[in-house]
């Protein structure tokens, strides 16, 4: 039940209706989170879905990559996610991505200053990924948030 407006809760468009300004900014952000990231499909869909889980927002959990079986994206990307550290399936870049996504919804002070993490991502990940990273997981855990 949603506890502003009279929409669904897994209306996302509505939010818009009642603040249009800042309604139509954030679905800016969203198209440049889905349409401009140069994250590989699967990091991103997993990062995603760590930071679905984190919030308990069902929608987020239940929407899939409509085009990811062409980038590998399927339920077996998706299925484990909460068992990124330990289900064989994902790779180290792939297993960064979901510690960032778990541990910036969690735990950030403590990312922050975790030598030994940004030593690992940095094995991984330019700046210019880390800084789509962190604004699409910025983007996931407001919208997953509002919309739980």
């Amino acid at each position: 039940m949603s506890r502003i407006g009279d929409f669904a809760d897994d209306d996302a468009a509505a939010w818009i209706t009642k603040s249009p300004d800042i309604g139509v900014a954030m679905a800016g952000f969203t198209h440049a989170v889905y349409n401009k990231s140069r994250l590989p499909m699967r990091v991103r869909e997993l990062a995603r879905m760590v930071i679905a889980l984190d919030n308990e927002c069902v929608v987020c959990q239940n929407t899939r990559e409509t085009d990811g079986p062409v980038a590998g994206v399927d339920d077996d990307l998706y299925d484990p996610a909460a068992q990124w550290r330990t289900w064989p399936g994902y790779s180290a870049q792939e297993r960064i991505a979901a510690e960032f996504a778990e541990r910036f919804a969690g735990d950030h002070t403590r990312l922050r200053d975790d030598e030994d993490f940004w030593d690992r991502c940095r094995a991984e990940f330019s700046d210019e990924l880390l800084s789509d990273l962190a604004l699409s997981c910025a983007m996931w855990l407001v919208m997953g948030r509002m919309l739980r």
